[in-house]
Protein backbone atom coordinates (compact mmCIF):
# COMPACT_ATOMS: atom_id res chain seq x y z
CA UNK A 1 0.00 0.00 0.00
CA UNK A 2 1.38 3.67 -1.06
CA UNK A 3 1.94 6.26 1.53
CA UNK A 4 -0.55 8.34 -0.02
CA UNK A 5 -3.28 5.60 0.43
CA UNK A 6 -2.20 4.93 4.08
CA UNK A 7 -2.36 8.67 4.29
CA UNK A 8 -5.93 8.97 3.02
CA UNK A 9 -7.14 5.81 5.25
CA UNK A 10 -5.88 7.28 8.65
CA UNK A 11 -7.76 10.46 7.72
CA UNK A 12 -11.19 8.87 6.85
CA UNK A 13 -10.37 6.98 10.16
CA UNK A 14 -9.72 10.58 12.06
CA UNK A 15 -13.01 12.50 10.78
CA UNK A 16 -15.37 9.54 11.47
CA UNK A 17 -14.06 9.31 14.72
CA UNK A 18 -14.25 12.52 15.01
CA UNK A 19 -18.01 12.78 14.19
CA UNK A 20 -18.68 9.93 16.67
CA UNK A 21 -17.08 11.94 19.30
CA UNK A 22 -19.38 15.28 18.17
CA UNK A 23 -22.45 13.19 17.91
CA UNK A 24 -21.77 11.81 21.37
CA UNK A 25 -21.72 15.51 22.77
CA UNK A 26 -24.48 16.57 21.27
CA UNK A 27 -26.19 13.43 22.62
CA UNK A 28 -25.16 14.65 25.84
CA UNK A 29 -25.55 17.73 25.90
CA UNK A 30 -29.50 17.58 23.82
CA UNK A 31 -31.53 14.84 26.44
CA UNK A 32 -33.97 15.03 23.92
CA UNK A 33 -32.10 13.74 21.14
CA UNK A 34 -33.06 10.43 22.37
CA UNK A 35 -35.71 11.01 23.93
CA UNK A 36 -37.47 8.75 25.24
CA UNK A 37 -35.43 5.92 25.95
CA UNK A 38 -36.98 3.46 27.75
CA UNK A 39 -41.34 3.35 28.39
CA UNK A 40 -42.73 6.31 30.13
CA UNK A 41 -44.79 6.43 32.88
CA UNK A 42 -48.19 8.22 33.08
CA UNK A 43 -49.47 8.68 36.12
CA UNK A 44 -52.59 9.65 37.59
CA UNK A 45 -53.82 10.69 40.83
CA UNK A 46 -57.16 8.99 40.72
CA UNK A 47 -59.32 6.50 40.47
CA UNK A 48 -60.18 5.45 37.05
CA UNK A 49 -62.75 6.68 35.14
CA UNK A 50 -63.86 9.86 34.26
CA UNK A 51 -61.94 12.79 31.95
CA UNK A 52 -58.83 11.94 33.18
CA UNK A 53 -58.75 8.50 32.28
CA UNK A 54 -60.19 8.55 28.40
CA UNK A 55 -57.63 11.84 27.85
CA UNK A 56 -54.72 9.77 29.36
CA UNK A 57 -55.41 6.41 27.16
CA UNK A 58 -55.85 8.07 23.85
CA UNK A 59 -52.44 10.25 24.36
CA UNK A 60 -50.48 7.16 25.39
CA UNK A 61 -51.54 5.09 22.46
CA UNK A 62 -51.11 7.79 19.73
CA UNK A 63 -47.42 8.34 22.06
CA UNK A 64 -46.98 5.03 21.94
CA UNK A 65 -46.68 4.75 18.52
CA UNK A 66 -44.77 7.90 17.46
CA UNK A 67 -41.94 7.57 20.42
CA UNK A 68 -41.83 3.72 19.47
CA UNK A 69 -41.43 2.76 23.14
CA UNK A 70 -44.91 2.46 25.75
CA UNK A 71 -46.50 5.00 27.49
CA UNK A 72 -48.55 3.04 30.34
CA UNK A 73 -50.98 4.83 32.17
CA UNK A 74 -50.75 4.37 35.71
CA UNK A 75 -53.91 5.01 38.52
CA UNK A 76 -52.52 6.00 41.43
CA UNK A 77 -54.93 7.22 43.98
CA UNK A 78 -55.67 8.46 47.62
CA UNK A 79 -55.27 11.34 49.89
CA UNK A 80 -57.49 13.25 47.71
CA UNK A 81 -55.03 12.72 44.70
CA UNK A 82 -51.80 13.60 47.00
CA UNK A 83 -50.24 10.23 47.02
CA UNK A 84 -49.81 9.56 43.49
CA UNK A 85 -48.64 13.67 42.95
CA UNK A 86 -46.34 13.07 45.31
CA UNK A 87 -45.06 9.69 43.64
CA UNK A 88 -44.52 12.40 40.34
CA UNK A 89 -42.58 14.96 42.68
CA UNK A 90 -39.89 11.97 44.21
CA UNK A 91 -39.43 10.99 40.32
CA UNK A 92 -36.11 10.88 38.39
CA UNK A 93 -35.97 14.25 36.38
CA UNK A 94 -35.49 12.63 32.90
CA UNK A 95 -39.22 13.11 31.74
CA UNK A 96 -39.95 8.90 31.87
CA UNK A 97 -42.63 9.63 35.27
CA UNK A 98 -45.06 12.14 33.97
CA UNK A 99 -48.38 13.63 35.56
CA UNK A 100 -51.94 14.31 34.52
CA UNK A 101 -53.84 15.59 36.64
CA UNK A 102 -56.60 18.27 36.70
CA UNK A 103 -57.47 21.55 38.27
CA UNK A 104 -57.37 20.06 41.87
CA UNK A 105 -53.70 20.45 41.85
CA UNK A 106 -54.35 24.11 42.34
CA UNK A 107 -56.93 24.45 44.76
CA UNK A 108 -55.09 21.40 47.10
CA UNK A 109 -52.39 23.45 48.58
CA UNK A 110 -55.33 26.06 49.38
CA UNK A 111 -56.91 23.67 51.50
CA UNK A 112 -54.44 21.28 52.75
CA UNK A 113 -52.06 22.67 55.18
CA UNK A 114 -49.67 20.32 54.79
CA UNK A 115 -48.72 18.36 51.38
CA UNK A 116 -45.72 15.90 51.12
CA UNK A 117 -44.78 17.99 48.22
CA UNK A 118 -44.24 21.43 46.97
CA UNK A 119 -46.64 21.86 44.05
CA UNK A 120 -45.31 25.43 42.65
CA UNK A 121 -41.04 23.92 43.31
CA UNK A 122 -41.37 20.20 43.26
CA UNK A 123 -43.02 19.82 39.47
CA UNK A 124 -42.32 21.64 35.92
CA UNK A 125 -45.40 22.18 33.98
CA UNK A 126 -45.60 21.10 30.47
CA UNK A 127 -48.80 21.63 28.64
CA UNK A 128 -52.42 22.40 29.55
CA UNK A 129 -54.15 19.17 28.32
CA UNK A 130 -57.73 20.31 27.39
CA UNK A 131 -60.47 21.82 29.17
CA UNK A 132 -64.18 21.03 30.24
CA UNK A 133 -67.02 23.56 31.06
CA UNK A 134 -69.20 22.61 33.95
CA UNK A 135 -72.69 23.54 33.52
CA UNK A 136 -75.30 25.50 37.02
CA UNK A 137 -78.01 23.35 37.34
CA UNK A 138 -80.81 23.26 39.16
CA UNK A 139 -84.12 20.60 39.50
CA UNK A 140 -86.81 21.58 37.40
CA UNK A 141 -89.45 22.57 41.00
CA UNK A 142 -86.73 25.49 41.20
CA UNK A 143 -88.31 28.70 40.38
CA UNK A 144 -85.30 29.91 38.41
CA UNK A 145 -84.73 30.41 34.52
CA UNK A 146 -81.77 32.09 34.65
CA UNK A 147 -78.75 32.83 36.51
CA UNK A 148 -79.79 36.11 37.49
CA UNK A 149 -83.25 34.29 38.78
CA UNK A 150 -81.53 32.02 40.55
CA UNK A 151 -79.42 34.83 42.47
CA UNK A 152 -82.81 36.81 42.76
CA UNK A 153 -84.20 33.89 44.28
CA UNK A 154 -81.67 32.85 46.89
CA UNK A 155 -81.61 36.23 47.58
CA UNK A 156 -85.16 36.44 48.82
CA UNK A 157 -84.80 32.87 50.75
CA UNK A 158 -81.11 33.32 52.24
CA UNK A 159 -79.63 30.11 53.17
CA UNK A 160 -82.28 27.90 52.01
CA UNK A 161 -81.49 26.78 48.37
CA UNK A 162 -79.23 24.05 48.90
CA UNK A 163 -76.23 22.76 46.24
CA UNK A 164 -74.84 19.30 46.17
CA UNK A 165 -71.34 18.45 45.76
CA UNK A 166 -68.75 15.71 45.56
CA UNK A 167 -67.72 16.29 49.50
CA UNK A 168 -65.83 19.23 51.57
CA UNK A 169 -62.86 20.42 49.73
CA UNK A 170 -63.53 19.48 46.03
CA UNK A 171 -63.98 21.14 43.05
CA UNK A 172 -67.76 21.05 43.00
CA UNK A 173 -67.66 23.05 46.83
CA UNK A 174 -64.95 25.53 45.74
CA UNK A 175 -66.83 26.51 42.59
CA UNK A 176 -69.98 26.91 43.86
CA UNK A 177 -68.82 29.25 46.44
CA UNK A 178 -66.98 31.38 43.60
CA UNK A 179 -70.53 31.50 42.76
CA UNK A 180 -71.73 32.02 45.95
CA UNK A 181 -69.51 34.84 46.89
CA UNK A 182 -69.63 36.83 43.72
CA UNK A 183 -73.26 36.94 43.89
CA UNK A 184 -73.58 37.81 47.44
CA UNK A 185 -75.94 34.96 48.70
CA UNK A 186 -76.44 32.73 50.83
CA UNK A 187 -76.76 28.37 49.77
CA UNK A 188 -76.55 25.57 51.99
CA UNK A 189 -73.82 23.12 51.13
CA UNK A 190 -74.66 19.45 51.23
CA UNK A 191 -71.78 17.47 50.40
CA UNK A 192 -71.82 13.82 49.30
CA UNK A 193 -69.23 10.78 48.47
CA UNK A 194 -68.51 12.05 45.09
CA UNK A 195 -70.50 14.03 41.82
CA UNK A 196 -72.55 10.76 41.22
CA UNK A 197 -74.52 10.60 44.25
CA UNK A 198 -74.74 14.45 44.36
CA UNK A 199 -76.48 14.17 40.54
CA UNK A 200 -78.90 11.48 42.27
CA UNK A 201 -79.95 13.71 44.83
CA UNK A 202 -80.52 16.48 42.94
CA UNK A 203 -82.60 14.17 39.90
CA UNK A 204 -84.79 13.24 43.24
CA UNK A 205 -85.33 16.34 43.81
CA UNK A 206 -83.47 16.43 47.74
CA UNK A 207 -81.63 19.70 46.73
CA UNK A 208 -81.83 22.81 44.72
CA UNK A 209 -78.27 23.31 42.69
CA UNK A 210 -75.58 21.20 41.13
CA UNK A 211 -72.87 22.64 39.08
CA UNK A 212 -70.74 19.94 37.82
CA UNK A 213 -69.03 18.98 34.39
CA UNK A 214 -71.43 18.94 31.07
CA UNK A 215 -70.40 15.03 29.92
CA UNK A 216 -72.05 13.83 33.31
CA UNK A 217 -75.45 16.21 33.36
CA UNK A 218 -76.40 16.37 29.43
CA UNK A 219 -78.51 13.50 29.64
CA UNK A 220 -80.04 15.02 32.43
CA UNK A 221 -80.82 18.22 31.56
CA UNK A 222 -82.03 16.75 27.70
CA UNK A 223 -84.40 14.60 29.34
CA UNK A 224 -85.99 17.68 31.34
CA UNK A 225 -84.56 15.94 34.86
CA UNK A 226 -82.88 19.02 35.53
CA UNK A 227 -82.63 22.41 33.96
CA UNK A 228 -79.36 23.88 32.96
CA UNK A 229 -79.51 27.67 33.23
CA UNK A 230 -75.75 28.69 32.59
CA UNK A 231 -72.17 27.32 31.50
CA UNK A 232 -69.18 28.02 33.72
CA UNK A 233 -66.59 28.83 30.97
CA UNK A 234 -65.76 32.01 29.66
CA UNK A 235 -67.43 30.94 26.25
CA UNK A 236 -70.47 29.35 24.82
CA UNK A 237 -69.98 25.17 24.49
CA UNK A 238 -69.68 23.47 21.60
CA UNK A 239 -72.40 20.39 22.94
CA UNK A 240 -74.35 23.45 24.33
CA UNK A 241 -74.50 26.35 21.97
CA UNK A 242 -78.01 27.52 23.08
CA UNK A 243 -76.71 27.34 26.50
CA UNK A 244 -75.39 31.01 27.52
CA UNK A 245 -72.49 31.65 30.45
CA UNK A 246 -72.46 32.62 33.59
CA UNK A 247 -71.27 35.60 32.61
CA UNK A 248 -73.44 36.52 30.21
CA UNK A 249 -76.86 35.26 32.05
CA UNK A 250 -76.63 37.54 35.04
CA UNK A 251 -73.09 37.27 37.17
CA UNK A 252 -69.63 39.24 35.33
CA UNK A 253 -66.56 38.02 36.53
CA UNK A 254 -68.10 34.38 37.60
CA UNK A 255 -65.33 31.73 35.21
CA UNK A 256 -64.48 28.13 35.99
CA UNK A 257 -63.20 25.85 33.86
CA UNK A 258 -62.14 22.11 34.48
CA UNK A 259 -59.22 22.06 33.17
CA UNK A 260 -55.97 18.66 32.60
CA UNK A 261 -52.53 19.79 32.31
CA UNK A 262 -49.15 17.41 32.37
CA UNK A 263 -46.48 18.20 34.45
CA UNK A 264 -43.19 16.36 35.51
CA UNK A 265 -40.78 16.50 38.13
CA UNK A 266 -38.55 20.19 38.64
CA UNK A 267 -35.06 19.88 37.05
CA UNK A 268 -36.50 18.08 34.13
CA UNK A 269 -34.07 19.54 31.02
CA UNK A 270 -35.54 22.09 29.37
CA UNK A 271 -35.25 20.17 25.73
CA UNK A 272 -36.97 17.18 26.73
CA UNK A 273 -40.13 19.29 28.10
CA UNK A 274 -39.80 20.94 24.93
CA UNK A 275 -40.05 17.50 23.20
CA UNK A 276 -43.25 15.97 25.26
CA UNK A 277 -44.99 19.69 24.86
CA UNK A 278 -44.21 19.56 20.95
CA UNK A 279 -45.24 15.65 20.60
CA UNK A 280 -48.46 16.65 22.82
CA UNK A 281 -49.41 19.41 21.00
CA UNK A 282 -49.09 17.22 17.63
CA UNK A 283 -50.98 14.52 18.99
CA UNK A 284 -53.99 16.73 19.87
CA UNK A 285 -54.06 18.06 16.34
CA UNK A 286 -55.77 15.33 14.77
CA UNK A 287 -59.00 16.11 13.92
CA UNK A 288 -60.47 12.46 14.53
CA UNK A 289 -58.70 12.56 18.21
CA UNK A 290 -60.31 16.39 19.20
CA UNK A 291 -64.04 15.21 17.42
CA UNK A 292 -63.77 12.12 20.22
CA UNK A 293 -63.14 14.37 22.38
CA UNK A 294 -65.43 17.18 22.03
CA UNK A 295 -68.73 15.01 21.55
CA UNK A 296 -68.08 14.59 25.06
CA UNK A 297 -67.70 18.03 26.14
CA UNK A 298 -64.09 17.89 26.10
CA UNK A 299 -62.08 20.67 24.35
CA UNK A 300 -58.44 19.45 22.98
CA UNK A 301 -55.80 22.07 24.59
CA UNK A 302 -52.61 23.03 23.57
CA UNK A 303 -49.92 25.76 23.98
CA UNK A 304 -46.07 26.17 25.05
CA UNK A 305 -45.55 25.51 28.75
CA UNK A 306 -44.69 29.03 29.25
CA UNK A 307 -48.19 29.75 28.77
CA UNK A 308 -49.29 27.05 31.17
CA UNK A 309 -47.18 28.54 33.76
CA UNK A 310 -48.70 31.80 33.49
CA UNK A 311 -52.16 30.70 33.59
CA UNK A 312 -51.30 28.10 36.36
CA UNK A 313 -50.77 31.34 38.37
CA UNK A 314 -53.64 32.59 38.13
CA UNK A 315 -55.54 29.90 39.24
CA UNK A 316 -53.25 29.10 42.14
CA UNK A 317 -53.97 32.92 43.49
CA UNK A 318 -57.74 32.34 43.04
CA UNK A 319 -58.44 29.38 44.75
CA UNK A 320 -56.08 30.23 47.21
CA UNK A 321 -58.67 33.33 47.69
CA UNK A 322 -61.78 30.76 47.34
CA UNK A 323 -60.90 28.66 50.10
CA UNK A 324 -59.71 31.79 52.45
CA UNK A 325 -62.93 33.92 51.92
CA UNK A 326 -64.94 30.44 52.32
CA UNK A 327 -62.99 28.84 55.38
CA UNK A 328 -62.26 25.59 53.62
CA UNK A 329 -59.48 23.85 55.63
CA UNK A 330 -59.11 19.81 55.04
CA UNK A 331 -57.32 18.81 58.17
Amino acid sequence: MTRTAIFLLLTCAILLCARGLHAAQTSRSDPATDFPRRSVRLIIPSAPGGGTDLIARVAAQRLTESWGHTVLVENNSGGATTIGTNAVARSAPDGHTMLLTTVNFAFIPAIYPKLPYDPKNDFAPVIMVATQSSMVTVHPSVPARSIAELIALAKHRPGEISYASGGNGTVGHLSTELFRSLANIKLLHVPYKGTGPGITAIISGEIHMLIANIAALLPHTRSGKLRGLAVTSTTRSRVLPELPTVKESGLPGYEYSGWYGLWVPAKTPDAVIRKINDDFNRVFKDPALRERFLEVGIEPGGGSEEKFAVYLATEFDKWRKVAREANIRMD
